[in-house]
């Protein structure tokens, strides 16, 4: 498949490219200004933002698939629901699935199906309480629109780590361990990502831990 990946320099998207390659697959690493370093044979690396979505646009026709990886500079999570419609209108254009990695803040809790993960403080912190929010008005962004997309909500914590190469799926609730912690990889988030666009699951929205 030949998959564009927007923001292909962060954490998420630059795994999801390095899956991709890893499988065989064509990636497109999308970049808004610093260049991914070391990418792997065969990566196409082009700038791409969403304040031009006719650039966009273009970048995606004749994709099989877009993956959104995005994140806001702190201070401008605000903008990220209008960025995310941005990219949802240029998949809808080029007629492209999209997968948005958003956030785990519109998760059910575990024990308390009507209580948000933004809600639950052992899951987000204060500190964590602005980008979390943001995740819901993404989600909400997608929604409402006709694009052909599923938003993955990742555990409460998600860093850098080892490729296992398994994880759990579930829906709408947050997934956690035996110990009551609720994380994984990028590295496996990025092998959840690369599974959902080989053999779709059929949710709009999922989760996987």
């Amino acid at each position: 498949m030949k998959i564009a990946v927007v923001g292909a320099a962060g954490m998420v998207g630059s795994r999801v490219v390095d899956e991709a390659a890893r499988r065989g697959h064509d990636p497109i690493a999308i970049f808004r200004r610093r260049r991914p370093a070391a990418l792997p044979r065969g990566v196409t690396a082009v700038a791409g933002d969403t304040d031009d979505p006719g650039r966009l646009s273009r970048l995606f026709d004749g994709t099989d698939a877009i993956v959104a990886a995005i994140r806001p500079a702190p201070g401008y999570e605000h903008t990220v629901a209008a960025t995310t419609t941005t990219l949802l209108d240029a998949a809808e254009a080029a007629r492209t699935r999209i997968v948005v990695v958003g956030g785990a803040a519109p998760l059910r809790t575990p024990g308390h199906p009507d209580r948000l993960v933004l809600d639950s403080p052992e899951y987000v912190p204060r500190a964590w309480r602005s980008i979390a929010a943001a995740s819901i008005a993404q989600l909400d962004a997608c929604r409402a629109h006709r694009a052909d997309w599923v938003y993955l909500s990742p555990p409460a914590i998600l860093e850098p780590g080892t490729r296992t190469g398994t994880y759990r799926r579930g829906t709408a609730t947050l997934i956690t361990g035996a110990d009551g912690a609720s994380r994984i990889s990028a590295e496996d988030l990025a092998v959840a990502v690369l599974d959902e666009l080989e053999s779709p699951g059929g949710d709009k929205h999922f989760t996987v831990g």
